[in-house]
């Protein structure tokens, strides 16, 4: 009796996981419209100012890149993923509108996390209290709903490990950088693959050096990266938001 007891509760514990690694693969699928592929984390305008104007440059650019989200938003997906309520989600969410220093990335941000809730919450129906909080927080009208603590409390709400929550929020900005750059022709397909797997360990790199973080120590670590995104709004032509 002890022995089918303690299966049962090892099949469900498989079941469980099983269901975390379809969730976390649907959260980092490039088909799901939360609208990442529409920003460019500033490369569009780094391209225009001569910042970027090569291969070379592109894998710098995307270092820097994940350097300052490592830096700048980990703490805040590691703090909504291990206390994922309500109150510690607004708290964060407006910490996070005040941190931001230019408007092109606060805009990115809330409208990503925006759509990024209300798609999960649509999606993931085992998580009734997902639908509540989006409701909420849209009748009080102060919440900017930013990505970084949306992904971390969607994360958390999901059962997912802290590390991996933090390790996936990497990979989504370094895929989207590298797809606005083939998307830019400053490189191919082929090249942006090899590129996002040699980047992979410097990205394990940032994850294992900024990981579970207060958000106390969020921090810029590319100020001048930050001032190029700003001006994203002044290029006369662009095909990106941000």
């Amino acid at each position: 009796m002890d022995m089918e007891i303690e299966e049962e509760r090892e099949s469900k514990r498989l079941r469980l996981g099983y269901s975390q690694e379809w969730s976390l693969w649907q959260l980092l699928d490039s088909i799901l419209p939360t609208g990442g592929f529409a920003h460019s984390y500033g490369l569009e305008a780094a391209m225009q100012a001569r910042i970027v104007n090569s291969p070379e440059d592109l894998q710098i650019f995307v270092t820097h890149v994940l350097e300052n989200t490592g830096s700048l938003l980990l703490p805040f997906v590691y703090a909504t993923t291990t206390s994922h309520d309500i109150e510690t989600w607004h708290k964060l969410d407006k910490l996070l509108n005040a941190m931001l220093s230019n408007e092109v990335a606060r805009k990115a941000s809330t409208t990503q996390g925006s759509a990024l809730l209300r798609i999960a919450s649509a999606m993931f129906t085992e998580l009734p209290s997902l639908k509540a909080m989006r409701r909420e927080s849209l009748q009080t009208r102060t919440v900017s709903f930013h990505h970084a603590p949306i992904f971390g409390l969607v994360c958390g709400l999901l059962g997912l490990d802290p590390c991996i929550s933090q390790r996936a929020y990497l990979f989504i900005t370094l895929r989207d950088v590298i797809s606005a750059a083939t998307r830019l022709n400053l490189i191919g397909p082929q090249a942006g693959a090899i590129l996002q797997h040699r980047v992979a360990s410097v990205a394990e790199e940032i994850l294992n050096k900024w990981k579970d973080r207060d958000v106390e120590d969020a921090c810029q670590t590319a100020p001048v990266l930050d001032a190029v995104q700003a001006c994203h709004g002044y290029l006369f032509s662009r095909m990106f938001c941000s």
